[in-house]
């Protein structure tokens, strides 16, 4: 099997669907790599690309897609529920095939480096690319998003890995790094009161004593008038995803809501549902050769 890595950048667009096509199109273009997957939420005015391909193939999509939206996207007018500091907030590399995640690190901060130097957008590396302690969580990277790190990128501990310390005027910032698979996967509820799920969120969150791996907060879905759980699990074989949707189901009883569904952003591996469908269907002895389509490969 040949070299292959996953790279799942996000964008800070996912409203305008002609701007999502043009930036898309950018990784379609590049031979070597392909396209998987495509999420928007407009409610989070965020777009979740995945795609697959040869290291330096993925590398050059991940590029031109950031420079695409550097041109398209303008963070002074953006407005969104999640987190973000860029027109391209976040890419990282998760080693597939035949790959290592040293390989990833070091495709990291070469992307890093041709972003600061080509497009003068400040870069941080995150996760496996960290250089700091400080830096490897997502969150703690994003801290007062793309307002606070207007005027904290010039402070010492908050200047970039690569690039001058201060905003793209239009792009912001980008954070790449390399990880493991990481599952998005949001849970909603039969409330308004987006405080509620502020307070599920923090019962899951590992930061909070909650679930290793497990990475929420509670945020307001305005075209649905729905409060949502969002969740990033960073690692589904420490905390399967059946785990935290109980808990989660659990806490919102409390309150006297009820869970009215959830959903998977972009791509999730086929064992995290394997072990799901286990635990929901108390299946005994199931081996997942005995899923249909992984005979058929």
């Amino acid at each position: 099997m040949s070299k292959l890595v996953e790279c799942v950048p996000n964008f800070s667009e996912g409203r305008r669907p002609e701007v999502i096509a043009a930036i898309t199109e950018e990784v379609k273009k590049v031979a070597g790599v392909t396209l998987l997957n495509v999420n928007s939420d407009a409610s989070h005015n965020r777009t979740v690309v995945t795609f697959v391909g040869e290291p330096q193939a993925a590398k050059l999509a991940a590029f031109n897609a950031c420079a695409k939206a550097s041109e398209l996207i303008d963070m002074e007018q953006h407005q969104g529920e999640h987190p973000r500091v860029g027109a391209t907030d976040v890419i990282p590399f998760i080693p597939v095939s035949e790959v290592t995640m040293e390989e990833c690190v070091q495709l990291a901060n070469e992307l890093g480096q041709e972003i600061a130097g080509k497009l003068n957008i400040p870069v941080y590396l995150y996760e496996a690319a960290a250089k700091t302690p400080a830096r490897v969580k997502l969150p703690d990277v994003r801290k007062g998003e793309y307002e606070g790190l207007k005027t904290a990128i010039s402070s010492p501990e908050r200047q970039p890995d690569y690039g001058l310390a201060q905003m793209h005027p239009t792009a912001g910032a980008t954070v790449v790094g390399a990880r493991q698979f990481l599952i998005a996967y949001n849970i909603n509820l039969s409330t308004s009161d987006v405080n509620i799920a502020k307070k599920i969120a923090n019962s899951i969150r590992e930061v909070k004593g909650g679930y290793k791996y497990c990475r929420a907060m509670g945020v307001m879905i305005e075209d649905r008038n729905m409060a949502q759980v969002t969740i990033n699990m960073v690692d589904y074989n420490g905390t399967p995803l059946h785990r935290v949707f109980e808990t989660v189901k659990s806490e919102a009883a409390r309150y006297g809501v009820n869970v009215i569904g959830s959903e998977i952003v972009g791509m999730v591996p086929l064992q995290a549902l394997v072990d799901t469908a286990e635990f929901y269907l108390r299946l005994e002895g199931f081996d997942r050769k005995q899923v249909l389509e992984e005979n058929l490969r």
